[in-house]
């Protein structure tokens, strides 16, 4: 499962993003850390469920009339401040915390109502722009500090014959998600000495930084967007990154709205309908997110979820199933199951991400749609439905 973790300085709303795309309950409280243990959960990302295609939606519990919704990690981490890399605050802790994930949703209080170290402000007293490379530093400096305290180790081995600089700083970043195949990519793009004896700090800390870059990729949700003024998401939209608007506030509401039976909503919706009794404090709020909906398409919350995944890591759904023709499993149900794999990734891929015996005894594959056989290298796509055919 695709792992995402949610980052940012204190009070910026992380806990009620997760406890929105999660349902799970978590301390949420207007002080710092808040949350100290991480909290770990399950949300899911949004796309077109292949049953579109066939006379009648699928009966999968991840699918809602043709809405898919595929599992994907999240987690929510103590909050962080400046100079957590040195360890201030409990920044090793939310560091550490990390290190397994695929990407990271830097929450941003776009309000401007909380100052660097998080604590309350008055709306618009901060500059949330101060917020948006802030965690990109921390983690960088941090990064390049455990490179910098494990160089010697690469000192000493490239003094042996055969030695491989790719696979000395590969063992130097494996416990930060780093393959070798990212080490040699990063490498490949960085000008550096050849004698690892003359790297300088700034060697070292431009290859952490490479390597965050490609193994922990960022998004920004621009958080309590609902409130910011609007010269702050203004100057948000204007920087070369990518930026949700967003309402964790608001995406709780409606959640917790429709699990009262009180409004019908699939999170992602670009509107909700209501069907309950409704007090009149409920319903003007209510009216005031449908305005901000329709002005950003949705809450933001399965946006910032979705984006991250489809488009930051470039990941495609595929459907795996056992019977081409009524695009079942053994026990007979329909589209049972889906898989987020790389851009590029082959019919012997969806094979491994099943199972590795399924990948190791891998025969061929059948394109559902089509009823035809695949080659093995062929590049699945976006909704494909697949029948691989082993051994095991």
């Amino acid at each position: 499962m695709l792992s995402l973790a949610l980052a940012g300085k204190p009070n910026a709303g992380k806990s009620t993003f997760y406890t929105a795309a999660t349902r799970a309950e978590v301390d949420v409280a207007n002080y710092p850390f808040t949350t100290i243990d991480p909290n770990r959960g399950v949300s899911y990302v949004r796309t077109e469920c292949p049953c579109l295609d066939l006379e009648e939606r699928c009966d999968n519990e991840n699918c809602r009339d043709g809405k898919r919704y595929v599992p994907v990690e999240l987690i929510d981490v103590a909050g962080l401040v400046p100079g957590a890399h040195e360890g201030k605050g409990l920044g090793n802790q939310f560091l550490d915390a990390l290190t397994n994930a695929d990407a990271i949703i830097n929450v941003v209080d776009a309000s401007g109502g909380t100052n660097a170290e998080g604590e309350p402000v008055d709306v618009g007293s901060h500059d949330p722009l101060e917020d948006v490379d802030f965690i990109e530093e921390e983690m960088d400096l941090w990064l390049a500090g455990i490179v910098d305290r494990n160089w010697e180790g690469v000192e000493r081995q490239s003094r042996s014959p055969g030695f491989d600089i790719d696979e000395a700083v590969t063992e130097v970043l494996t416990g930060f998600g780093a393959t070798e195949a990212d080490v040699a990519t990063v490498l490949r793009n960085l000008e550096y000495p050849s004698d690892p004896r003359q790297w300088t700090d700034g060697d070292r800390e431009a290859l952490a930084r490479r390597v965050r870059e490609l193994t922990k990729p960022i998004i920004v949700a621009a958080n309590k967007a609902d409130i910011a003024p609007e010269e702050n998401l203004e100057r948000l939209r204007e920087i070369d990154k990518p930026i949700v608007p967003t309402t964790a506030e608001g995406e709780l509401a409606l959640r917790k709205g429709a699990e009262a039976g009180l409004i019908e909503y699939d999170p992602g919706d670009p509107d909700f309908e209501i069907v309950g009794e409704l007090g009149e404090g409920q319903r003007r709020g209510l009216d005031g997110l449908r305005g901000v909906m329709s002005e950003w398409g949705d809450t933001g919350v399965q946006a910032t979820l979705d984006a991250a995944v489809y488009d930051l890591l470039d990941r495609f759904t595929a459907y795996p199933v056992q019977n081409e023709t009524k695009w079942t499993d053994g026990q007979g149900n329909v589209l049972p199951d889906a898989f987020l794999l790389p851009r590029g990734s082959t019919p012997h891929d969806l094979a491994y991400a099943v199972h590795s015996d399924i990948g190791e005894g891998y025969l061929h594959a059948v394109d559902a749609r089509s009823k035809r056989r695949i080659g093995e290298d062929h590049e699945l796509e976006e909704g494909d439905v697949i029948r691989i055919v082993s051994t095991n």
